[in-house]
């Protein structure tokens, strides 16, 4: 749907113009920019008038004459009426460049003064059209735009088509639309010139859907809810918008198991044809509409003997789908369905689910049917219902055991155990798993406002906190509240000091904290009898540890792994078994981790473990991207973004690995796109941890995309926010040697060498051989930029092998492009005595390698160098000698300020270079003053001049 904003800029840059239309939109602006002519194409309602408005003013501009018509049903009858909407203004223009028959068969057919008709005047009117055409464009481009073609009164389209068959090179072009229920668009192409690119408008996306309602102001509206409006809408947008619009004009929204409510405009848009139906066959439909999967077997359960022929005339109407293949009877669109059952009355609505309850063969689905029918509170059809919900939780559906515990609820006694508000936190915690955290949310804080039971109370507050997701500084205020609900209680304080680590992570940025507070829930859940919370919260401390580079990890790692096991903690995302991936992975192990998060994915899979399903696709998309397995990580990371945004889980993580996997594989300004939409999520979320990790993808974006300065200037900012949340394995991130790369490409060898310094000790320490690898590998530009080219060589030979031998793909590519530039720029300028380099100076081994990872960005980077040629290797950047001398006892950021300083940069200039504040800027200048002996930014200039200072 169109987005108001000025059509002056270029299509490129305005992805919001049309909501889940873009890349369409650009095809067909692409196809105009061409020349030629687009038909749009589609059902009714799904967006076609929109597209085509927003094409038309797009391209449309003030030096092209734009003739325009828009057909109704009511009207089509009429001749020429279509010809009189797109010559009227501008007859008196073109009628003197026509001959006079051909002047006046065009003027009596569209003033209606004489009478004029194809039969009589066909020939002259047919050509008094083309002429028209042609005279308009002889001062200028033309572009006919016709919306619903399908009504365009038939004259006007014989007269159009015998035009557009007959304009050739003339700058002619046309922009329509027509409503198509299937690909029979083809029979509006003979009113089109012959180049016309017909475009399918389909139905959208849940994210687009979700995306269109949020740009008509239906925000309230919960993520199951848009859910809800998606399956029933089948995407298509105008009766998504209607059903939304219903929904927050509604004082009350559909009780559990029951469909959408129509609203008359959709209901009279889609059941016109019901009227055509016997009662019989309505009735019939109207079951149908109520099961779940309705078959010909169902009907006949429910008694509806003459089904068969009742759905044959339902289908001859087109109320039904025919497919002989499928034994599921399938209505022609999700809305006709949603209509028949909201025009039904109440009382037959719960006629039709008691029949139900008995004929499905599924007892879930008898479950649901029997609670719809029944009115009121009943102990035993809750106890049927909360029996279907745990048998959907074990098949993996907890969305629908969500569903069934609120109806279980609905009907559950006030004074019967469970009660209803417990079967209301089941259904919570169900939600909070299919990833329907608005819904878990909305139950839980309904819960607290009656509950007083302790366990209750803290169990409501756990959705809320999980509901949050990583925005946990929106829920702070929650913590002291609930602390006092579970009192001294070591169970229920194992649950909140759980949730309390996460907040020292996530809100505090203190890993310390984080661990010590894991380690307490630990030690208090076990306490209190409550092995899964023991375990998530020491799967919690052993992740914690592995990025610190605790020496507890692997200790920590085997207890959280230690019988009893939970299965919900097994595979849960932040698990027992998430541990130990993370610690396989960081550890080099890459086969190993692939197995395991391989086997977690499936199990997740299998249990609907949505949230955890977002997270497992990003770390195995993660595992094959270290790997080398480029194209299979783009499509993993794709996969887990799509997902994360339907659920609204994990957005923010899903882009920042979307982003590493299309800088690598896809489309490099997609990925800075996505790189910085991940900082933007941990920037509004609060989420320090995940800034860090952001910022690193959008540093490697900016490497790969050529701008080391940007690249320096980010990861520079993720060394400083490592640093203060005291992450000291470079294991994580993995961002170090393409600072140490991104400096010795700005000329700062010597910040290179403290980078790689400082990190080396730490990847020894915790045996990261691929890290120290990659270490080695920049360590090779160093000194390469410092004229040791055999030693550099030497140096990227061995890292190359052992990247291979590790398995990690991309890096041994990397080593093997380094290798052979080095090589190609030491053939271009041979120095005086110097030995000449050993091997090829070719980048052939760099493509194959770069091919076989399928890393198109840099496989490109590989052809531009091959193609650019040998070039003289330029030595490293430097400052003159008073400088260096001077800057030698400074700290890394004082360095960086002084350098910055001398470049003439001011405090706020330098602080949005750094990604630090001013005051932190002027406190570093304070002790860079006093560390030099002197007073002010002229005299660090008169340094950089090598001037003495005073």
């Amino acid at each position: 749907m169109t987005v108001r904003r000025d059509f002056q800029e270029p299509p490129r840059s305005r992805p919001d113009l049309v909501i889940g239309r873009e890349d369409l939109f650009t095809s067909a602006r692409e196809q105009l920019g061409r020349g030629g002519s687009v038909l749009l194409h589609g059902p009714a309602g799904i967006g076609k008038s929109t597209v085509l408005r927003a094409l038309a003013a797009d391209y449309g501009g003030a030096d092209r004459t734009v003739l325009r018509c828009s057909a109704t049903e009511s009207e089509s009858h009429l001749p020429f009426l279509a010809l009189a909407d797109l010559f009227g203004l501008v007859l008196e223009d073109v009628s003197g460049a026509l001959p006079g028959a051909q002047r006046t068969a065009l003027e009596s057919a569209l003033t209606g003064r004489g009478e004029s008709t194809l039969q009589r005047d066909g020939l002259a009117l047919r050509l008094a059209v083309l002429s028209a055409l042609r005279a308009l464009a002889a001062k200028g481009p033309v572009l006919v735009v016709a919306d619903d073609l399908q009504w365009l009164d038939a004259a006007s389209a014989e007269l159009l088509g015998f035009a557009a068959r007959r304009l050739g090179d003339t700058p002619v072009q046309m922009l329509c639309a027509v409503r198509t229920e299937g690909q029979e668009y083809d029979r509006h192409l003979p009113a089109s010139p012959p180049d016309t690119l017909a475009v399918r408008l389909g139905p959208l996306t849940r994210t687009q859907v979700s995306a269109l309602l949020d740009h008509r102001g239906y925000t309230p509206l919960s993520r199951s809810t848009v859910r809800d409006i998606h399956r029933t809408s089948g995407g298509n947008p105008l009766f998504a918008l209607e059903l939304g619009r219903a929904l927050a004009e509604s004082p009350a929204r559909p009780r559990p198991g029951e469909p959408l409510p129509v609203p008359t405009s959709l209901r009279a848009l889609v059941l016109s044809r019901l009227e055509m139906l016997s009662d019989e066959a309505r009735r019939t439909l109207l079951v149908a509409s109520a099961g779940a999967r309705p078959t010909l077997a169902l009907l006949h359960a429910a008694g509806r003997e003459h089904a068969e022929a009742e759905t044959a005339q339902a289908a001859a109407l087109g109320l039904l789908a025919t497919d002989p293949e499928a034994p599921a009877l399938r209505f022609a669109h999700p809305l006709i369905s949603a209509a028949l059952y909201a025009e039904a009355p109440a009382q037959e609505r719960r006629a039709v689910h008691a029949a139900l309850s008995t004929a499905a063969s599924d007892p879930i689905e008898r479950a649901r049917h029997l609670a719809l029918a029944t009115t009121g509170t009943d102990p035993d059809v809750a106890a049927r219902l909360a029996e279907a919900g745990a048998l959907a939780r074990d098949r993996g559906a907890p969305s629908v055991a969500a569903s069934l515990g609120l109806l279980a609820a609905r009907h559950t006694p006030v004074d019967s155990a469970p009660g209803p508000d417990e079967r209301r936190l089941q259904a919570a915690e169900d939600a909070i798993t299919a990833g329907e955290a608005d819904l878990a949310r909305d139950i839980a804080r309904d819960v607290l406002t009656r509950a007083t039971v302790p366990a209750e109370r803290v169990r409501a507050w756990m959705v809320v906190i999980e509901a949050a997701g990583q925005a946990l500084g929106e829920v702070d205020a929650v913590f002291p509240q609930v602390l006092a609900d579970a009192g001294d209680d070591p169970g229920l304080l194992g649950l909140v000091h759980y949730q309390l680590a996460w907040r020292g992570l996530v809100v505090e940025g203190d890993f310390a904290e984080a661990r010590q507070e894991a380690a307490h829930a630990a030690e208090l859940a076990a306490r209190g009898g409550d092995r899964r919370t023991e375990l998530m919260a020491l799967s919690f401390q052993a992740s914690t540890e592995t990025l610190m580079g605790h020496p507890d990890a692997p200790v920590t790692v085997k207890r959280a792994l230690r019988e009893p096991q939970d299965p919900y903690v097994a595979c849960h995302h932040n698990g027992a078994g998430s541990a130990r991936f993370r610690w396989l992975i960081m550890s080099d192990q890459l086969p190993e981790a692939r197995a395991a998060i391989t086997a977690l994915l499936r199990e997740v899979r299998r249990r609907g473990m949505v949230e955890s399903e977002v997270h497992f696709l990003r770390f195995l998309a993660d595992t094959e991207l270290r790997s080398g397995h480029c194209g299979r990580a783009l499509d993993l990371a794709r996969e887990s973004l799509r997902l994360a945004r339907d659920s609204g889980i994990g957005e923010g993580a899903s882009a920042m690995l979307a982003s590493l996997a299309e800088a690598s594989a896809g489309d490099v300004d997609r990925a800075l796109a996505l790189a910085r939409e991940a900082a933007d999520h941990a920037e509004v979320d609060g989420d320090q941890m995940y800034l860090s990790r952001a910022l690193a993808a959008l540093g490697y974006a900016q490497l790969v995309a050529g701008d080391p300065a940007a690249t320096v200037r980010s990861l520079r900012r993720v060394r400083e926010l490592e640093h203060g949340l005291g992450i000291n394995d470079p294991g994580r991130g993995r961002w170090h040697g393409d600072l140490a790369e991104a400096l010795v490409r700005i000329g700062e060898p010597g910040e290179a060498q403290d980078v790689i310094d400082t990190t080396r000790a730490h990847a020894l320490r915790l045996g990261r051989q691929s890290v120290l690898a990659v270490l080695d590998r920049a360590e090779a530009l160093v000194r390469a930029a410092r004229g040791e080219h055999e030693a550099a060589a030497v140096r990227l030979t061995s890292v190359q092998d052992r990247l291979g031998r590790l398995g990690y793909g991309l890096e041994e590519a990397r080593a093997a492009f380094a290798l052979a530039r080095l090589r190609t720029q030491a053939a271009a300028s041979p120095r005086t005595g110097a030995r000449p380099l050993t091997g090829p100076a070719s980048y052939d081994e760099a493509a194959r390698l770069f091919r076989r990872c399928r890393a198109l960005p840099w496989l490109r980077q590989v052809d531009a160098a091959a193609t650019a040629g040998p070039t003289a290797v330029e030595p490293a950047a430097t400052a003159p000698a008073a400088a260096l001398d001077a800057l030698e006892g400074l700290a890394s950021m004082e360095r960086q300020v002084a350098s910055l300083v001398m470049e003439g940069a001011t405090n706020r200039e330098i602080a949005a270079r750094l990604f630090i504040s001013v005051k932190t800027v002027e406190a570093t200048l304070t002790r860079v003053y006093r560390k030099l002996g002197i007073r002010s930014r002229v005299d660090i200039v008169r340094l950089a001049a090598g001037r003495r200072t005073t």
